[in-house]
């Protein structure tokens, strides 16, 4: 019998911890943080798990040469296993979606839902893979905004999807490890995204009128939590200039993957929702920690 323990490492299970964070930054841009955004962020890890099923039911015969460790060439996980678990989770987060953000989630998860099997079976090796991928994270910031103004979340769900490219180019080349052309590009644009990242529109004058002290302190989270990302993320990535090797690359792509709470995290403060950002941000440690046991690349 398949343990829950090989079924997590499968779907990867703590890189979900970077998932919900797309949800909420895309909901409080669009005004429609509510009781139905968590059933929402539930749909997206849903969606997100089955990629990952997906994305080594696809790779089963390549994996067996580069990574024989993995659930399925190891014999952990049957390919007919695989495929189950990514087909049902599919079904159930598009269920969840719909059942929580009617028609108009719907029409995000749906499109959302193609484009991670799109990207598994087609799009991955070809040149076109870091953007179709970076397509999934952009989508899933819009399927948060859903239930309000989806146009205001469109710069939080570009940034989503900026940061994603630059990991997924980094993610082909953890086996072959690259050359230093490629670090040196997706480091700039990590530094461009998190400068970019805390600004925000001029508030109207009214609200500019009654703005205090303790708001323009407040403003400063973004700031801080859009720092906190690029510093670790670019780290490690400054590593891999140092050493192109597979072992720096796979660290920079993990570091990309548990340090996105961090950027979903200052994309929801911008928004206004301060807290909630902090929350968001809060999930990167403990993603880190919990990539120690099973790998999120």
């Amino acid at each position: 019998m398949t343990r829950l323990a090989d079924l997590a490492e499968l779907v990867r299970a703590p890189a979900a911890l970077s998932v919900p964070g797309d949800v909420l930054s895309g909901a409080a841009a669009a005004g429609a943080l509510g009781p139905r955004t968590p059933a929402l962020a539930g749909a997206s890890v849903l969606l997100y798990w089955a990629g990952m099923a997906a994305n080594d039911w696809a790779d089963r015969r390549l994996d067996a040469v580069e990574r024989p460790e993995r659930p399925i060439p190891s014999g952990r996980v049957r390919p007919s296993v695989a495929l189950g678990v990514a087909s049902g989770l599919t079904a159930a987060g598009l269920a969840v979606a719909t059942a929580a953000g009617g028609r108009r989630a719907a029409a995000v998860a749906l499109p959302l839902a193609a484009t991670i099997w799109g990207y598994d079976l087609r799009a991955k090796n070809t040149a076109a893979g870091p953007a179709v991928m970076a397509a999934c994270r952009g989508l899933d910031v819009l399927l948060g905004a859903s239930g309000g103004r989806v146009v205001r979340a469109l710069p939080a769900a570009l940034t989503v999807a900026a940061h994603t490219w630059t990991v997924t180019a980094l993610s082909r080349r953890e086996v072959t490890g690259a050359d230093r052309r490629l670090p040196g590009f997706t480091l700039a644009g990590t530094a461009l995204i998190a400068l970019a990242t805390p600004a925000r529109p001029t508030p109207p004058a009214t609200a500019r009128s009654g703005s205090s002290r303790a708001a323009r302190l407040g403003d400063l989270v973004p700031a801080v939590l859009a720092a906190g990302y690029a510093t670790r993320y670019g780290r490690a990535q400054a590593r891999v200039l140092a050493d192109p090797s597979p072992a720096r690359v796979r660290a920079a792509v993990g570091a990309g993957i548990t340090g996105l709470p961090a950027l979903q995290g200052a994309l929801t403060a911008r928004a206004g929702a301060r807290m909630l950002g902090l929350a968001v941000a809060g999930a990167a440690p403990l993603g880190r920690r919990l990539a120690r046991l099973i790998s999120p690349t």
